[in-house]
């Protein structure tokens, strides 16, 4: 059975232009996946701990040989980890926050990344181990980046593209909602712009 995940980032609720394209979009997948199952992580209300030094002394141990603080902070990294590999269809909803990623999301990836489990190195170099995953980027931005003078300062989608291709995630989309910061009309033309290419999506 098809499972959909679906990771949002705004703390903004409905009014969140990238949480309402990304409700209209899971709604067509939905459509054209009778009976799948949609999982939601909404890091806004449940945001992750950033990751300390249990974590990152931890993730490189055998589960037996961790301490009872690098096993807890395990848990959550794992959850994560479970919840994609569970998933064909994934779609990550997040603002532009200071031309990045809000730190909720940028933690997600943290937990998400684990060496011996999403990704490896050999003598070929790394290699992602996260495979067969269907990924859509819902972009939202106040200004204009992606063409422009701005575009420089476009760290959002370069580091999204480039963190999940590393984890072996190659078939990623983006929708983006961008110049909603320049009034009204603006957002509510950018808006619909970014709900007809929903529509438009090709099953």
């Amino acid at each position: 059975m098809s499972q959909i995940l679906v990771v949002t980032a705004s703390p903004r609720g409905s009014a969140s232009y990238s949480n309402q394209v990304a409700d209209a979009l899971v709604a067509k997948l939905k459509a054209e996946r009778p009976g799948a199952t949609v999982v939601v992580r909404n890091l806004a209300d449940t945001p992750l701990d950033h990751v300390g030094e249990a974590f990152v002394t931890g993730r490189v141990l055998p589960p037996a040989d961790r301490s009872a603080a690098q096993a807890a902070a395990m848990v959550p990294s794992d959850a994560a980890i479970a919840e994609v590999n569970a998933s064909d269809v994934i779609v990550i909803a997040s603002p532009m926050y200071n031309f990045g990623v809000p730190s909720t999301l940028k933690a997600w990836i943290d937990h998400l990344a684990r060496p011996g489990v999403t990704f490896s190195y050999s003598a070929n170099g790394p290699e992602g181990l996260i495979k067969g995953k269907k990924v859509y980027l819902v972009e939202a931005r106040g200004g204009v980046y992606s063409e422009g003078p701005y575009q420089v300062l476009n760290f959002q989608e370069p580091y999204l593209k480039a963190v999940l291709g590393f984890l072996g995630i190659k078939d990623l989309e983006t929708i983006t909602v961008e110049g909603i910061g320049y009034g009204p009309e603006a957002a509510e033309k950018a808006l619909n712009g970014a709900l007809g290419k929903v529509a438009a999506l090709a099953a």
